[in-house]
């Protein structure tokens, strides 16, 4: 590209007698670019000296701007005494080409600070080089690759230089690459290597200098050497890390010296940086370092243009950053695609993820390029590490010149973005004073318990909550029944464990304290989830809570995408226990709220575990193959047995699951610890069952219940394919026969599962007569009567002519029809083509079961146990009573009586039992 080309504005020449003698050194230039150097040269006393010093080599670079700098960044040779001149060399071209660029509008602000960025990774990377050799030539080394890393913070790291920016390096090295014996001579080497680099970049000679040095961003360095090892940084940040450490490290890179350490140090770092869950305490914290940097530098006053700081005072640059930071952290640790490193791409990012609203980040974004480029402008002035704007007329005439714009103009529209920036980041920051505290119209004891409790314990905590709670109480206060809401709050907040996060997030998002209140005064259950889980309220604000349901392939997709961003095992088993709950407190919600039917929640409950199960199954077979080896033979499938094959779960459902395998001939398997076949399939399915249902520290992901594999309990916990075929076909009793209705392979092979699946329906198409399959339905029947007893008229599982009985009933339709269908209304259409049935009630049937599915649903939703009208509250009973379609507790309770009682009238005569009767 020719400079001369690519001019899009003009300085004017402050001092045209400057650019005159600048131009005049250069006879050949004409046109556009004459004038560029004319006006540059009369704005910048600093330009003109570089102009003057490099007047032989400018005119060819301006001809090809994109070569020169290619050649300027070009490493030079030499050691730490010849690299000092050549150095400078390359930062006054590669300075006055940017600048010249600049000024001409020929670049962009990124393609400014891009080149900046690139002297500089290059400038420490070849000077660091120089540095090790030299360690290596005294024989403090034997060999310069002792894993010695810099990493480039702040705006260097983000490929943000400004014109004249120090650079923030932080410089480590890898311990582990060294014997214990040697590591304090090579940290000592290393020390000095930095040190040298250092005085090799930010000396001045006669040459000028290259970057002045900051080495203070390291952990402690009031009391730590210039380089540390990567372990006692990490134990620094793992134990000390401040949230203006973890702000620092979203924009850290490796530069120079080992990348491939560098880079294995920040995937080590990344916890610290990125949160599991929306880390809402930033913006505290935030707060708290803007004000704290305005208290120090005296940055906080009004907006009053002469020698206001663009950086820190008011509406200022480091407004914006902090502003995108703050929001990158909230929500980085959930979403890796905001884990960018620059500040208008971050912005980007976060309208792009809903976070920020388009308009205010393409507002912001165009104040931060506007910003910037005055502060290049009062920088290139004499090179001086300045962020204010001039405190005199004549300095703002110089800036005025130099943008090209109309000096009141000028000044115009730098005050309306500083107060534009200043107002949007003010209000994400401090939002405003809270309200007065109302007066609590329920019990002063309880709201005086509530600083007892767990969560309020913490200083921190305790004063999030004093600023949420005049809202909380305003709500609580507005319900239906206010006493019965302040107690159901009381349980959810006296079973909360920790309080600062969800206060942070309740603070910064208050619209959820009305799904709070909706929550705990409606479902005892859902309350006590949210408060061992309260991370799941992440979910609700991070864009798609309330998007359609994506079906069970999304979700598998999903799930083992979180698991594959883990490396550890137990950190993937974590990682779909918390994955796992927040779609489960959706579905929850959803219910809850009526977005969804009782129909809709339960195939989505079906839906989640089932994904769960495909996504964990081959992380579980990797884990164990390390070892002893793949599995031998064809592998091994998960099929899944009652509600779960038949796609309908409820809230609190087990997992019905057995694995069956196929070891096809192969005796052992082949890994560092070979297994005989049988013994690897039962260990890695105790593996697997381990992973389903083990407490971690995001607890439990099921429970899970293998008691219908074949022999039950007394039987291998995974059953071979040879075996299970000679089980089903010679000893499987009739209803181990009625519960292969309702088995689906879930996750396996493509080939094993097919073959379970052909072999299920040639089982259940077998001939049989409709006496024996009625005697035996009898005796199950009798033998659950004897066993479980209804819980009263809200159980609608378990007793005659509940849900139970009538799946039965279906189950042995579907048998005596050689039907292979897994729903209820389906096997209830098989029972009357077997003539068990009439027309009228299986229809019957179907429609009590059908409203006996819905009391099921809003009971588990309710509660983790038996129904208790006297606990449900005033809101949970209206949930129950939607189920049943009545409108008050005695219709329902009636309703359902009557419902049982007819239904088991029905099963009694198809099964010949006429003495059954409902039990209500």
């Amino acid at each position: 590209m020719r400079l001369t080309d690519a001019i899009t504005r003009l300085p004017r020449p402050h001092n045209p007698e400057r650019g005159a003698e600048a131009v005049e050194s250069l006879p050949d230039l004409t046109g556009p670019v004459r004038d560029l150097i004319r006006g540059a040269a009369g704005c910048s006393p600093y330009l003109a000296g570089l102009i003057a010093r490099e007047a032989a080599w400018l005119p060819d670079a301006l001809d090809n701007v994109e070569a020169a700098l290619h050649k300027a960044l070009v490493p030079p040779e030499g050691d730490l005494e010849a690299l000092r001149p050549a150095l400078r060399q390359a930062k006054r071209r590669v300075g006055l080409l940017a600048a010249l660029a600049d000024l001409g509008g020929a670049w962009s602000l990124e393609q400014v600070t891009g080149a900046l960025t690139a002297l500089a990774d290059m400038a420490c990377d070849t000077a660091l080089k120089a540095a090790l050799a030299r360690q290596v030539q005294r024989g403090k080394l034997a060999d310069p690759d002792v894993g010695l890393f810099v990493l480039a913070m702040g705006k260097m790291g983000a490929g943000e230089l400004n014109y004249s920016s120090d650079i923030d390096l932080v410089c480590l090295f890898d311990e582990t690459r060294h014997d214990p014996d040697s590591y304090g001579a090579v940290r000592k080497a290393c020390v000095k290597a930095v040190q040298d680099m250092s005085a090799c970049l930010s000396d001045l000679t006669g040459d000028g200098y290259v970057f002045r040095t900051d080495l203070r961003l390291r952990p402690d360095p009031s009391v730590t050497p210039v380089v540390l090892s990567t372990a006692a940084a990490e134990r620094y940040y793992e134990a000390l890390g401040r949230t203006w450490e973890r702000a620092a490290y979203i924009k850290a890179r490796t530069c120079a010296g080992d990348i491939a350490a560098g880079e294995r140090f920040l995937e080590e770092l990344r916890p610290f940086i990125w949160r599991r869950h929306l880390d809402f305490t930033a913006v505290q914290d935030a707060h708290d370092m803007r004000l704290a940097i305005r208290e120090h530098k005296g940055t906080g006053g009004p907006i009053t243009l002469p020698d206001h700081n663009m950086k820190l005072g008011r509406g200022g640059i480091r407004e914006i950053e902090f502003f995108t930071q703050t929001r990158q952290l909230i929500a980085g640790g959930r979403d890796r695609d905001l884990r960018v490193r620059g500040t208008v791409e971050g912005l980007a990012r976060l309208a792009e993820k809903g976070w920020v609203p388009p308009h205010i980040a393409t507002e912001l974004s165009d104040h931060y390029r506007f910003e910037r480029t005055a502060e290049h402008r009062v920088q290139m002035v004499r090179d001086a590490q300045t962020h204010n704007l001039p405190g005199s007329d004549e300095g703002f005439d110089r800036l005025a010149d130099m943008m090209a714009m109309d000096r009141a103009a000028l000044e115009a529209e730098l005050h309306t973005r500083l107060a534009a920036v200043h107002q949007e980041t003010e209000g994400f920051f401090a939002p405003g004073d809270q309200p007065a505290e109302p007066v609590l119209v329920t019990d002063p004891a309880m709201q005086a318990r509530w600083r007892s409790y767990p969560a309020l314990r913490s200083t921190r905590g305790a004063a999030l909550f004093d600023r949420i709670e005049p809202v909380l109480v305003d709500r609580l206060s507005q319900a239906a029944k206010p006493d019965e809401a302040f107690a159901a709050f009381d349980r959810f907040l006296a079973g909360l464990p920790a309080g600062v996060q969800l206060f942070a997030l309740f603070e910064a998002n208050p619209q959820l304290i009305d799904l709070l209140v909706d929550i705990v005064g409606t479902s005892r259950a859902l309350a006590q989830y949210l408060s061992r889980n309260a991370g799941v309220l992440d979910a609700v604000i991070g864009g798609a809570f309330f998007a359609p349901w994506p079906g069970q392939f999304a979700l598998q997709r999903e799930a083992a995408t979180r698991m594959k961003a883990e490396t550890d095992y137990e950190a993937k088993l974590d990682a779909i226990r918390a994955w796992a709950k927040e779609w489960h407190f959706r579905i929850g919600v959803h219910h809850l709220r009526e977005l969804t039917t009782a129909d809709e929640a339960g195939v989505q409950y079906a839906d989640l575990a089932r994904a769960a199960l495909i996504a964990l199954w081959p992380e579980v077979q990797a884990q164990f193959a390390r070892r002893y080896g793949p599995p031998p033979g064809r592998g091994a499938v998960i099929v899944g047995m009652g509600s779960l094959g038949a796609g309908l779960l409820t809230t609190h459902s087990d997992l019905d699951i057995i694995i069956i395998y196929d070891a096809d001939g192969v005796e052992a398997s082949a890994g560092p610890r070979p297994l005989p076949a049988r013994t690897y399939y039962a260990r890695l399915t105790q593996a697997m069952i381990t992973a389903v249902t083990a407490q971690t520290a995001q607890g439990r992901l099921y429970e899970a219940d293998m008691r219908l594999r074949p022999s039950g309990n007394q039987g291998p916990v995974a059953t071979s394919w040879a075996a299970f075929q000679n089980y089903q076909m010679n000893e499987a009793w009739l209803w181990e026969h009625l519960a292969l209705v309702r088995a689906r392979t879930i996750a396996g092979p493509d080939d094993l599962a097919a073959d379970i699946d052909a072999f299920r329906q040639t089982i259940l198409s077998q001939p049989r007569t409709g006496a024996s399959v009625m005697a035996d339905l009898h005796d199950m029947r009798a033998r659950i009567a004897q066993a479980k007893s209804s819980q009263g008229v809200w159980d609608a599982k378990t007793g005659p002519g509940r849900m139970l009985d009538i799946e039965l009933l279906a189950q042995a339709g579907t048998v005596l029809s050689a039907d292979t269908c897994a729903d209820v209304p389906g096997g209830l259409r098989a029972c009357v083509a077997a003539g068990l049935l009439s027309d009228a009630d299986a229809q019957s049937l179907a429609t009590t079961y059908a409203m006996l599915w819905q009391v099921q649903m809003a009971a588990r939703l309710l509660s983790t146990g038996p129904v208790r009208i006297e606990d449900v509250g005033t809101g949970g009973l209206g949930v129950l009573m939607r189920a049943t379609g009545a409108t008050t507790q005695k219709a329902a309770e009636a309703t359902l009586t009557e419902a049982y009682t007819q239904s088991a009238a029905i099963i009694a005569h198809a099964v010949g039992d006429p003495d059954t009767k409902a039990n209500p």
